[in-house]
């Protein structure tokens, strides 16, 4: 990893940018939080192309379904707990039931928004999009990988979920030749445990994996950026190939990666899988390293795991 740290919300505005240059049906929607989900980088460029909805995060959706409908590809952005909270009756309904090419990008995901507290830390979003049909779900680890997603989302038909974060991350990758939607990324041949990691926890994961090497325990880290569809081949192999799987996500731990990866053992290769998230309760206010200590999703708690 990379000295140098970006927020996968920052990645996400210069990339729309970069894109908007790209591909002229690309128009931007935002709930009025440019300044914050960056989508404020593309309006600077293509303010014609650039809808500020206001504090309306359900008519943003319906209206990024009716520029569907017309052959732009939009992309719809808020806070996560706003975009798939406030607006789950429309994204089901307006964009999931008729399949449009509408790309729900949310930034602010998980307790790691910190300061702003339970009120804004979304922790359900994983469980409640994966489960509609036709709904891709992405969530990306870095800024290298986030600027690929944005770019790559735009070339898929249907609707994408596009999870994005707060917190200022390490640079994993130094490019982006190896990403495939639907196909998670291997680091490293250990065999003592799989760690299973998205968005903000992979760099936590990479962290603990690089201690416990000097200890002797050797783990692989599986970044699964794709939760759906999700990489059952790389799951069924590691379970194969390693002693114990252990999963860790800024999420609740219920409906979110290590029930996705569960599900998937239970079908095909039953074993035993320990998940780290949060334990089925809100979030709290406080700084967001401090709140990943709290609860134990850092690389400190996963190296206990093994202790």
């Amino acid at each position: 990893m990379l000295e140098k740290k970006v927020a996968t919300r920052q990645s996400y505005g210069e990339a729309l940018k970069d894109l908007g240059y790209k591909n002229e049906n690309i128009v931007v929607l935002d709930a009025d939080l440019s300044a914050a989900t960056k989508t404020g980088i593309f309006a600077k460029e293509f303010p014609n192309r650039f809808f500020d909805m206001g504090i309306a995060e359900q008519n943003m959706i319906s209206t990024a379904a009716g520029l569907a409908t017309c052959g732009k590809i939009p992309y719809a952005s808020t806070f996560a707990v706003f975009a798939a909270g406030r607006a789950y009756d429309q994204i089901r309904n307006s964009i999931c039931y008729p399949k449009l090419n509408v790309k729900i990008c949310a930034t602010h995901a998980g307790v790691t928004v910190g300061e702003d507290g339970a009120t804004h830390q979304m922790i359900e979003d994983i469980s409640m999009m994966r489960t509609l049909p036709n709904m891709t779900v992405i969530s990306t680890s870095d800024d290298t990988q986030t600027r690929w997603a944005v770019e790559e989302i735009s070339k898929i038909q249907g609707p994408v979920y596009l999870r994005l974060c707060r917190l200022a991350t390490p640079i994993i990758y130094e490019n982006s030749n190896n990403f495939q939607i639907g196909k998670s990324i291997q680091i490293g041949e250990g065999i003592d445990a799989t760690i299973f990691a998205t968005g903000v926890t992979v760099s936590e994961t990479l962290k603990a994996k690089e201690q416990l090497q000097n200890r002797g325990i050797n783990v692989r880290v599986v970044d699964i950026h794709t939760i759906k569809p999700i990489d059952k081949e790389m799951i069924i192999k590691c379970a194969k190939e390693t002693k114990r799987l252990i999963s860790v996500e800024d999420h609740n731990i219920i409906g979110g990666i290590g029930s996705a990866i569960a599900e998937v053992l239970t079908e095909e290769y039953p074993c035993r899988l320990e998940r780290m998230g949060i334990n089925d309760c809100f979030g709290k206010s406080g700084k967001a390293e401090e709140l990943l200590e709290y609860f134990k999703i850092d690389s400190k708690a996963i190296i206990e795991k093994f202790l």
